[in-house]
């Protein structure tokens, strides 16, 4: 089974987000994602090596968002 990683720009003030979604990982999936500080912007959800959610222009997945992708990466 693959490991769940968030990776997340602390300069950007992402730090919350990644730890909100992890909280809610835990919660609905009960998996202990990584929380990965990095710089540059970046909010990646990977299972494994394969991203399943993550930051694009003006959008942020939300939660449930996450707890779907990386449900679905599991099947």
């Amino acid at each position: 089974m693959a490991g769940v990683t968030i990776i997340y720009c602390r300069p950007c003030g992402y730090e919350k987000r990644a730890k909100d979604a992890a909280a809610a990982l835990r919660q609905h999936l009960t998996l202990e994602p990584s929380l990965v500080p990095a710089k540059g912007g970046i909010f990646q959800v990977k299972v494994g090596d394969r991203i399943v959610a993550s930051r694009s222009k003006g959008h942020f997945p939300g939660t449930d968002e996450i707890v779907a992708a990386v449900t679905s990466a599991w099947r």
